[in-house]
């Protein structure tokens, strides 16, 4: 075997259907596509979601919910992990820049400090939301928690 005598498998080429060349080829006139009707139509593209004239799934199903564009979006880090963070790096301040330099938030993101998990070192965080318990446990410690 070489490179002049490859050919494909057999069966697997096949030529395309020839369309509109006469009653003869069995697929004149109509070329396959029925008589009249959107889909016989140039330029004929089906819209998204038509079932065929059938009320669409989008039109059947009633409409659900709201989005509340002044929501904020927090993302949650607990105490715990700040602990961890805290212990692993030798910090005695945690703010932004020290979050998204171990890639635990992205640059845009809010932060909320929860109160999930013990606190045993004396911190000084800095954040955008902390939630009650979060606060009393970081200033417990003699820490501060300040809001940006």
């Amino acid at each position: 075997m070489n490179l002049s005598n490859l050919k494909p498998a057999k069966g697997s080429v096949s030529k395309g259907k020839r369309l509109g060349r006469g009653q003869g080829s069995g697929r004149g006139g109509t070329s396959t596509k029925g008589h009249k009707g959107h889909q016989s139509r140039s330029g004929y593209k089906r819209k998204i979601g038509f079932e065929g004239g059938q009320m669409p799934l989008q039109r059947r199903v009633p409409k659900s919910g709201f989005n509340n564009l002044s929501r904020v979006e927090y993302k949650a880090i607990n105490l715990s992990t700040l602990q961890t963070l805290a212990e692993g790096k030798k910090l005695e301040s945690i703010d932004i820049n020290t979050l998204i330099e171990a890639g635990l938030i992205a640059k845009k993101d809010k932060i909320k400090i929860l109160g999930n998990g013990k606190l045993t070192i004396k911190l000084d965080v800095k954040a955008h939301a902390f939630s009650k318990s979060a606060a009393k446990a970081i200033e417990s410690l003699q820490g501060s928690a300040i809001k940006i």
